[in-house]
């Protein structure tokens, strides 16, 4: 991938990994969703983002960039071997320089551009900020004991304390009246781009290994994470039974 010049204009860079080779939905980018391939449904929505100036869908498979350039989307072929998406996110800042750069996940079809737009905000706001990430109140008490749900706690300036598929905090003392809030994490995350270039160096830890939360790496190699809060309670498509339920939500708005 050749280096490619970006304006000032252009500083933030929203980039959706898409993987063809999903081990649980193989092709999943491709799927359609109400007459459209989901990946055509995340970049038209992450489009609408107003700090974003400009969408790129990093991808290992040819038929996934075919299908993006054939909608008018930006698609560049990324290494086939990177373990997260983040490794493939930060080759692609490797060669198109950016202020910021956001991480959409390119299994949600509903993202929220007014959830990547807070995001970017805060990080264009504070030049501090290394990384953001949004979450929303976790208003099912179902999902407090969900793993799959991944719950965040925070310190008093926002920033990212822990995650955890546990249900954090736990409320100790269950006879006192305790107003705890509980946070799910959504995952999206912004970041500058000497942090995201330093990403594949950074060893895995053993909360990463043991939580299975990629993270946590940044936490364990002494990164903050600035957790914004936000409405939006994320969609995923992770198996296809998962894309009627999208089909559904869709004909509901």
């Amino acid at each position: 991938m050749a280096e490619q010049k970006i304006s000032s204009s252009e500083s933030v860079l929203a980039v959706i990994p898409a993987r063809y080779a999903s081990s649980r939905f193989p092709g999943k980018p491709l799927a359609p969703i109400a007459g459209q391939p989901m990946i055509q449904r995340v970049v038209e929505r992450v489009r609408q983002a107003r700090r974003v100036t400009r969408v790129v869908v990093a991808t290992e498979d040819a038929r996934i960039q075919s299908a993006v350039e054939s909608f008018g989307g930006e698609a560049v072929l990324t290494r086939a071997d990177h373990r997260t998406g983040t490794d493939r996110v930060a080759e692609v800042a490797a060669h198109i320089p950016a202020a910021v750069y956001v991480n959409v996940q390119g299994d949600e079809p509903l993202i929220d551009p007014a959830t990547i737009d807070a995001v970017v905000s805060e990080m264009l706001g504070d030049d501090s900020i290394q990384l953001a990430t949004p979450c929303t109140p976790i208003l099912d008490p179902s999902d407090i004991m969900d793993p799959n749900v991944v719950k965040v706690v925070r310190d008093f300036d926002g920033n990212c304390l822990y995650f955890s598929r546990a249900p954090v905090p736990w409320v100790r003392d269950t006879a006192a009246k305790i107003a705890v809030r509980h946070w799910k994490h959504i995952g999206l995350y912004a970041f500058r781009r000497d942090a995201l270039l330093e990403f594949p160096t950074l060893p895995p830890g053993e909360l990463e290994r043991v939580e299975h939360l990629e993270q946590l790496r940044w936490l364990e190699n002494g990164f903050r994470i600035r957790a914004v809060e936000t409405d939006y309670d994320a969609v995923s498509v992770d198996v296809p039974a998962d894309v009627e339920r999208v089909e559904n939500l869709l004909r509901a708005v």
